[in-house]
């Protein structure tokens, strides 16, 4: 992204923007106001993992307008590699931002994902929250065979500012990029449960787990799996190493 408020560095060989809080406001207004399409990735160490090897999901993050780091791994690398220091972003709280900023200039919004019952509760919410915000259509992940031309053309002629995709979207965060094509302008990010939480159907972690950088403690019961994110957190730290060795 061309914008002197925003600086993209590479952590590991993956690229990161660095945005102050303070200039986000400009950044977004930025970004919505030129015609094109932008993508805005929430990166995860396990992202960052995964934008290392060659593949769609490696030019999905290089080809993204705004790659903001939301793991305390990603900033401890930085830092150890002796790299700028990015500015790290809870998912929910950025999400929160972003709509105020669009609220703020009567811009709008259309909900892809979740469940439907889930759907129709957080577009409530949204509604009820960001009164200056138009939700221009929304769409649940329940997808029946063959429809998807047709929420791809209701999302292009809806011509959202934002289209927030969450949970259950075929594809993931990779649906977006997949379908960039079919869309004029405007703003795209995908988070995983945030409409869930719109909906009051699932809570965020708490904050001091946030600030820690052990987040995904609050998932593991239902998670367990996620136990292994220390195999990729060792991985991480001895390509820091590496990195770190190699500038010397």
């Amino acid at each position: 992204m061309d914008n002197d408020k925003v600086r993209r560095i590479s952590v590991l060989k993956v690229p990161v923007d660095i945005v102050q809080p303070e200039d986000l406001e400009e950044v977004v207004k930025a970004l919505y106001s030129d015609g094109k399409n932008h993508q805005i990735v929430l990166l995860s160490m396990a992202d960052l993992m995964r934008a290392r090897r060659s593949g769609e999901f490696r030019t999905m993050i290089n080809g993204a307008s705004l790659v903001l780091p939301i793991s305390l791994s990603i900033i401890k690398a930085a830092r150890f590699t002796k790299r700028p220091l990015p500015v790290r972003y809870e998912p929910f709280d950025l999400i929160i931002r972003l709509l105020n900023i669009l609220e703020q200039w009567h811009k709008s919004v259309y909900l892809f994902g979740a469940s439907p019952k889930s759907l129709v509760k957080a577009e409530k919410n949204i509604k009820a929250t960001f009164r200056g915000l138009s939700v221009v259509g929304r769409h649940s992940s329940h997808i029946p065979k063959g429809f998807m031309p047709k929420i791809i053309e209701a999302i292009r002629k809806s011509t959202p500012t934002l289209l927030l995709v969450g949970k259950g979207v075929p594809g993931s965060e990779k649906w977006i990029p997949r379908n960039l094509k079919n869309f004029a302008s405007g703003l795209y990010i995908w988070c995983s449960d945030v409409l869930d939480v719109f909906a009051e159907r699932r809570a965020r972690p708490p904050a001091m787990l946030f600030e820690r950088g052990t987040e995904w403690l609050y998932y593991l019961p239902h998670h367990p799996l996620r136990i292994f994110r220390f195999f990729t957190l060792f991985r991480m730290k001895f390509l820091s190493l590496w990195y770190r060795l190699r500038r010397r």
